[in-house]
């Protein structure tokens, strides 16, 4: 249940806990419109000995079937000045697990440009961590709603909706294979499915062994999936 795999044992096998969370996801129509992504979430566990852990985790990413450099500084940077006002050091730290943890390892890919990721966080205190949380929601509006303004009205070809469908068969690999709030939900007694499954996007599409043509438009954005770039520097 926990990021760091932390195994908390009762006798009978069972602990009592509690989860709470808020999750959005959209996969707008437009390919020039980036998907976003954020969830924010609460977990307290009790153990054997009447002990209970608490921590909060969470994270906002952009998933551009495109690349606009413009549009990733503005997203990157709206996180960092959120983090920031906790600490310096938190920005930085919670960008890098965000690309590491966001990676298709089977494609050598991550499935966006990132953003921010935690998990864990239990520390300072209960309420300066739901302050650095709320802080984070906060942002999550100012940080993808321009760009979505910016996009909406763009126009696009057969072909940029073809890429689309495809970078979206990226996202639908990840979302099944290895993302771990998935796989809690899928694995929780009495969840519902079509809850969990309500990330994916209504289409996606495969191609067999699909490259973009070199120095394309495609093979831009591939290039950064490969290999995530410093947007704020």
């Amino acid at each position: 249940m926990q990021g760091r795999g932390k195994v908390m044992k009762r006798k009978d096998g069972k602990l009592p806990f509690t989860a709470m969370g808020v999750s959005s996801v959209i996969h707008p129509k437009n390919p020039y419109a980036p998907t976003m992504h954020f969830n924010y979430r609460y977990f307290e566990v009790e153990e054997a000995d009447g002990n209970t852990h608490w921590w909060f985790g969470g994270g906002c990413d952009l998933t551009p079937t495109y690349l606009n450099k413009e549009d990733a500084v503005h997203f990157h940077r709206t996180l960092k000045e959120a983090c920031d006002q906790h600490g310096p050091d938190i920005y930085p730290k919670f960008k890098k697990w965000c690309d590491d943890y966001f990676y298709i390892a089977h494609r050598g890919e991550r499935r966006g440009i990132g953003g921010i990721f935690f998990d864990d966080l239990n520390s300072p205190s209960k309420e300066e961590a739901f302050r650095f949380v709320k802080t984070c929601a906060e942002a999550v509006v100012p940080s993808y709603v321009p760009i979505v303004k910016k996009h909406c009205d763009d126009s696009f070809t057969p072909e940029d909706k073809l890429w689309q469908q495809l970078r979206r068969g990226r996202y639908v690999e990840f979302n099944l294979l290895y993302d771990r709030g998935t796989k809690f939900g899928l694995f929780t007694p009495g969840s519902r499915i079509e809850s969990i499954l309500m990330s994916l996007p209504l289409t996606a599409r495969w191609e067999y062994m699909h490259l973009p043509p070199e120095n394309s438009k495609e093979a831009e954005i591939l290039e950064v999936l490969r290999h995530p770039k410093d947007w704020v520097h």
